[in-house]
C-alpha cells in the first residue's frame, strides 16, 4: 500500500510538472505576441488569489505591479497601431520577448521543481518559445509593410493582441489545452521561418 502510495505521488507530481511545462510554453509564446499582456494576466490571477506563485515571484501580483503592466500594456498596444514605428519596436522587443519568456515560464513552474531544472527549462522553452513566435509575428509585420506600405499592420497588430490575450487566458484556464496548441503553433513557426531563410539562401547563392 505504501509503495503504491508513493508511485502514485511520484506520477501526480511528473503530471502536474507536465502541465506547469505547458503552461510555461504557452505563456512565453503569448510574450512572443505582446510582452506585456500575459504578466498583466498573471498579475491579475495572482491578485485575485487565483494562482499561487512560486517563492521570489510573488511581487508579481501586487497592486503596484498590476498598474505597471496595465499601463505598460496600453502603452504597448497603442505604440504597435502605429505603422513603420511598429517595426522599430520589434528590434527593441524581440530580445526582451525572449527575456519574458524566460520569466512567464520561471512563474508557471511548479513551485517544488529543482531551482536548476526550473531555469533550465525557463531558458530553454520559455527563451526558445517566445523568440520562435516573436520572429513569425516580425515576419507577418515586415511583409505587410513592404506590401501594403504599412496601412495593413494595425490589422496584424490587433491580431497579436488577440493572439496574446486568448493564449494567455486559456493557459490559466486550460494548460494542458494551450501548450499543446502552441507545441503545434511552434512547429509552424520552425516551419515558415525556416522556408523564409532558405528562400533568402536562394536568393543570395543565385546573385552575381
Amino acid at each position: 500500500m505504501d509503495s503504491f502510495s508513493f508511485e502514485t505521488l511520484n506520477n501526480a507530481n511528473l503530471i502536474n510538472d507536465g502541465i506547469s511545462i505547458l503552461l510555461g510554453i504557452a505563456l512565453s509564446s503569448a510574450c512572443g505576441f505582446r510582452i506585456f499582456v500575459p504578466f498583466l494576466m498573471i498579475s491579475i490571477v495572482g491578485a485575485w488569489g487565483i494562482w499561487t506563485l512560486p517563492d521570489g515571484f510573488e511581487w508579481l501580483d501586487t497592486n503596484q505591479a498590476l498598474l505597471l503592466f496595465a499601463v505598460a500594456s496600453a502603452v504597448e498596444v497603442f505604440a504597435y497601431a502605429i505603422p513603420w514605428l511598429d517595426n522599430l519596436l520589434d528590434v527593441i522587443a524581440t530580445p526582451l520577448a525572449t527575456f519574458a519568456g524566460v520569466l512567464a515560464t520561471a512563474t508557471a513552474l511548479s513551485p517544488e521543481m529543482n531551482p536548476l531544472v526550473q531555469w533550465t527549462v525557463a531558458i530553454i522553452a520559455g527563451g526558445g518559445s517566445a523568440s520562435l513566435i516573436k520572429g513569425l509575428t516580425n515576419t507577418s509585420r515586415l511583409t505587410s509593410t513592404v506590401t501594403t506600405g504599412g496601412s495593413a499592420n494595425f490589422i496584424v497588430a490587433m491580431l497579436e493582441l488577440i493572439a496574446a490575450t486568448i493564449l494567455s487566458l486559456l493557459a490559466i484556464t486550460l494548460p494542458a489545452i494551450a501548450g499543446l496548441l502552441v507545441i503545434g503553433l511552434l512547429i509552424f513557426a520552425v516551419f515558415k521561418l525556416g522556408q523564409i531563410l532558405l528562400k533568402k539562401r536562394n536568393v543570395e547563392s543565385s546573385s552575381p
